[in-house]
């Protein structure tokens, strides 16, 4: 199943992609796409629904982040052998973590905003990893039944701020839009070994960002159950997995985004997002 959410910002329903591609309303059948919904035996309860039998919605609506509540958004920092080399830094020994506030989180293709001050902008194509059942000190052999499904995510980085002392990655990461996530979330079933993913991303045309998954230093499993040690990771979870080389910080010269650059991204099989850089606050 491709679950969705569509609708202005702030009032969206669930929904489902149908296999021709049409949208499907959801909403007389569950309240959102979160908690319970994306356990097993939520996804069970909405796989036994015929999408013929769910109202078409009609037009172009906007699609909006495909989870309704994200309790921890959680990134994987340098999970590429060949992004920690561009950026210079050793190959972790283990997973790096850290957080992205849940407010940053926004539609697959809204703009993200340039607030005033940021001056170095970046991208990173990301494998986003959506948390279905509870896990609490699992283990790897384990982890991919708590996974419900899989999005793309996009983990845009003021750089300016991501140099210094402790704690800085939050900061940098943090700020509204800066978390654009799906167009849905393509449930585990349906795209099988998450570790075989192709993703690219385009600034403006141009690829910057070429990678797979089959590269990450820590695949999927094992991230889930080594976090899992430290905290239990909740249904609507996301974990953004890490990113692959080409990221402006890396190239030299470096590059950074300006107001008006448009990014294009790619996850094989889970669809794709386009934003456009926009100054705001």
């Amino acid at each position: 199943m491709k679950l969705l959410r569509f609708g202005e910002k702030g009032s969206e329903k669930p929904g489902l992609l149908d296999a021709d591609g049409v949208i499907r309303d959801l909403s007389g059948k569950v309240d959102d796409i979160s908690g319970d919904v994306l356990t097993s035996d939520g996804l069970k309860k909405l796989a036994e629904i015929d999408p013929a039998s769910l109202p078409k919605v009609e037009g172009s609506p906007r699609i909006g982040a495909p989870i309704g509540h994200v309790q921890k958004f959680l990134g994987i920092g340098l999970n590429y052998s060949d992004h920690a080399a561009e950026t210079g830094l050793p190959v972790p020994e283990e997973p790096i973590v850290f957080v992205k506030a849940s407010s940053c989180i926004c539609g697959p293709n809204d703009n993200v905003l340039m607030p005033d001050g940021y001056e170095r902008m970046d991208w990173e194509v990301e494998l986003g990893v959506v948390i279905g059942d509870p896990a609490k000190r699992i283990s790897e052999s384990e982890a991919l039944n708590h996974v419900a499904g899989y999005t793309i995510c996009n983990d845009v980085s003021e750089r300016r701020l991501q140099v210094g002392g402790p704690g800085e990655w939050f900061k940098a990461k943090s700020y509204d839009t800066f978390g654009p996530m799906g167009p849905w979330v393509v449930t585990k079933d349906e795209v099988g070994d998450p570790q075989k993913l192709k993703l690219t991303l385009d600034v403006n045309g141009e690829r910057m960002q070429t990678g797979t998954t089959s590269t990450m230093i820590f695949n999927v499993a094992q991230l889930v159950a080594y976090i899992s040690r430290f905290m239990t990771l909740m249904p609507g979870d996301v974990i953004s997995t890490g990113t692959p080389p080409g990221v402006g910080m890396g190239r030299k010269p470096r590059i950074f985004l300006k107001d008006g650059d448009v990014m294009h991204l790619t996850v094989e099989g889970l669809g794709e997002q386009t934003q456009k850089v926009t100054r705001g606050n």
